[in-house]
């Protein structure tokens, strides 16, 4: 089958879902060496980050997805996971990442056209080519296969900010740089939300890559923090469902003028149970890394 979506609402034929297996993706210093029993004490904390007990079960309701999926004769395929959990490195800085979950992150399809962006995460650097079997099976149909620059992720290249008591980030616009989930596709429209996932000049490259064809509407202050999908769904054409904790008529796209809106604000809150294990494990583990050995964890 040729690859063919331009919307977030058609049926569905065919569909890539990721995997859960994790660990804390780890970002290292650049002339730092570590020792076999250091690397062992960092892989180990990393992996008790994310418990075997919560991958399973993040495996088991997607597989639970995939059945239904099928038996509404959707094709489903899943990505590569053999390469993730390796160490990497480029001129800039050594890495190693954590998940193919989250599928829609860093490929964006429009038409005929599979667009690997350029993601400001650093150890989401190698991620996409846990798709490369997939799309080497699509290229014998043909389709457009198009990778944004690569990036350096060198500097400040994340600003802080405070914003109603919150800290966020912005890029900074020395790079392209966008996740595709900052991206909201209608059709010949796209939505490309500016914030900690996106900056300007990403969305000019994206435009000069999709050519007269397409428009890309930037906006700004909906959601400062990363992708626009918890923000605004496309729910058919003309039919537009929105977080009403940050959309509003005032700051609500222009593009979207014309469409009905359904106002959302009924979000279910996390579970105590996964506040107090952040809080207890994930924040713990983050602070052991960092001072114990200076790795990041994000």
């Amino acid at each position: 089958m040729r690859i063919n979506s331009h919307n977030e609402w058609d049926t569905l034929k065919e569909v890539i879902v990721g995997n859960g297996e994790s660990q804390a993706a780890l970002i290292f210093p650049k002339d730092r060496k570590y020792s076999e029993d250091e690397m062992k004490n960092i892989i180990g904390l990393a992996k008790e980050a994310y418990p075997q007990k919560l991958t399973d079960e993040i495996n088991e309701d997607l597989e639970k997805l995939c059945n239904v999926l099928k038996e509404y004769s959707c094709k489903v395929l899943r990505p590569n996971n053999e390469d993730i959990n390796k160490m990497f490195s480029t001129p800039n800085f050594t890495a190693i990442g954590n998940n193919l979950f989250n599928m829609r992150d860093l490929h964006l399809v429009v038409g005929n056209t599979v667009i690997e962006s350029p993601s400001p995460s650093m150890h989401r650097y190698f991620e996409p080519t846990g798709l490369n079997d997939i799309w080497y099976d699509y290229f014998k149909s043909g389709f457009r296969w198009i990778g944004a620059p690569k990036s350096r992720l060198v500097g400040n290249y994340r600003i802080p900010f405070f914003e109603g008591g919150k800290r966020y980030s912005r890029l900074t616009e020395d790079e392209i740089l966008f996740d595709a989930a900052a991206v909201l596709r209608m059709g010949r429209d796209l939505i490309y939300l500016v914030s900690s996932t996106g900056n300007y000049l990403g969305a000019k490259w994206l435009s000069s890559i999709l050519g007269e064809e397409y428009r890309v509407h930037t906006t700004e202050g909906i959601y400062r923090s990363s992708h626009i999908d918890s923000t605004a769904l496309a729910l058919k054409p003309g039919l537009i469902l929105l977080n009403e904790y940050r959309v509003n008529e005032k700051n609500c796209p222009p593009v979207l003028k014309q469409w009905d809106k359904i106002y959302f604000n009924d979000i279910a809150p996390f579970p105590s149970e996964t506040l107090d294990f952040q809080e207890k494990v994930r924040s713990r583990i983050a602070k052991e890394l960092q001072s114990r050995y200076g790795v990041d964890t994000n």
